[in-house]
């Protein structure tokens, strides 16, 4: 990927209006750049490469090593979109292939391939779409901040989108058990997203509640007014947000990238956390995270190969996170980490019968 100063992503409404699958700020980030680096006019430019050093930038990565590398590209490939359809909705994944290598001149890149299925959100639309510069969304520090400027941007010309919480949680990602009392929220998530934007993008906004209103006054729905902004700080370009990093190191006698230390603390806190606290939309703190790791040994034992360990735990714990997030939408769960760790221990429970069983 050689850089230019100016990208433009232009993005599908379709695509722009479904919640897009627990992805952190630094995936939303890269999904961005890669929208910008393609041609939405030629399906043929759907593989994107990266300078191994301009992904490092991107996606925030400290010390690399080829397993935490390997489940990067595992939390990349599981991002999926619900996508309505007249009468129900389909799941597509938006990535099929991400590929680590060396070129011919001995540079080492990652290269990434939308899937087939989503071509269609991606490529050939030739109406209902929004554009945006890129800089918009590099200065922005948390996945709210950059999915309420795109969720606005779309509605940057109409000047205004009155929208329900319940639906704005939605596509930013929150969970609708989240913020519970309309104050939180618009103290944690809507004022600050409201200087972000005006701070460091293009356009600006006000909000306030309209329509009518639930049980007790309780707030449903709120209309935002959206302004050009020409008060923003400097734009940061790509260029500039690379910085001109130089490539880490590779010692492919070693099998990848280097590590701080082969010790279990290191292992723990550069390959498992990362990756376990990315699976769980890094909800739950680094005790949080050893305590589930302890847990799940428990139901997918350790093995010498670290690297298939880790996305095998991984798959785990993400299928137990969204079952979560699931049953969260049907009732109020007031303890989300106590949940989760019964949710792990009915499977300890299943293993330890599955094994006194095989045992007789």
């Amino acid at each position: 990927m050689r850089l230019k100063e100016y990208y433009l992503v232009e993005k599908r409404n379709t695509l722009n209006e479904v919640r897009l699958n627990n992805m952190n700020l630094q995936e939303l980030r890269l999904f961005s750049i890669y929208l910008s680096l393609i041609d939405a006019r030629k399906p043929s430019t759907r593989i994107v490469r990266f300078r191994i050093e301009d992904f490092q930038k991107i996606m925030e990565i400290g010390n690399m090593n080829i397993t935490y590398m390997k489940g990067i590209f595992a939390s990349l490939l599981s991002k999926v979109v619900n996508v309505p359809l007249e009468t129900g909705f389909e799941t597509i994944q938006l990535f099929k292939k991400a590929v680590f290598s060396q070129d011919d001149s001995g540079e080492w890149y990652v290269e990434i391939n939308a899937h087939d299925e989503a071509l269609p959100l991606m490529f050939l639309f030739k109406e209902r779409y929004f554009t945006y510069e890129l800089w918009n969304i590099l200065s922005l520090k948390s996945p709210n901040q950059l999915r309420m400027y795109e969720v606005l941007k779309q509605y940057e010309r109409i000047g205004e989108r009155t929208v329900s919480i319940r639906d704005l949680k939605e596509l930013l990602g929150i969970g609708a058990e989240e913020y519970p009392r309309y104050s939180s929220f618009k103290n944690d998530v809507l004022d600050v997203c409201q200087k972000a934007l005006a701070k460091k993008t293009d356009i600006k906004f006000m909000f306030e509640p309209t329509g009518k209103r639930g049980k007790s006054g309780k707030i449903l729905r709120l209309k935002f007014i959206i302004e050009k902004n020409l008060d923003y700080s400097d734009r940061l370009m790509l260029d500039d947000f690379l910085g001109g990093k130089e490539a880490p190191d590779i010692d492919i006698n070693q099998g990848g990238f280097y590590s701080d230390g082969d010790g279990e603390e290191d292992y723990f806190k550069n390959e498992i956390y990362p990756l376990m606290s990315d699976m769980c939309s890094n909800e739950f703190s680094v005790s949080e995270i050893q305590v589930l790791y302890n847990l799940i040994v428990q139901v997918v034992p350790l093995t010498a190969d670290r690297g298939k360990w880790l996305l095998e735990a991984g798959k785990f714990l993400k299928d137990k996170y969204d079952e979560l997030n699931w049953r969260a939408s049907k009732n109020k769960i007031k303890n989300r980490m106590g949940y989760l760790k019964k949710l792990i221990e009915v499977d300890i429970s299943k293993t330890d019968k599955n094994e006194g069983h095989n045992s007789r």
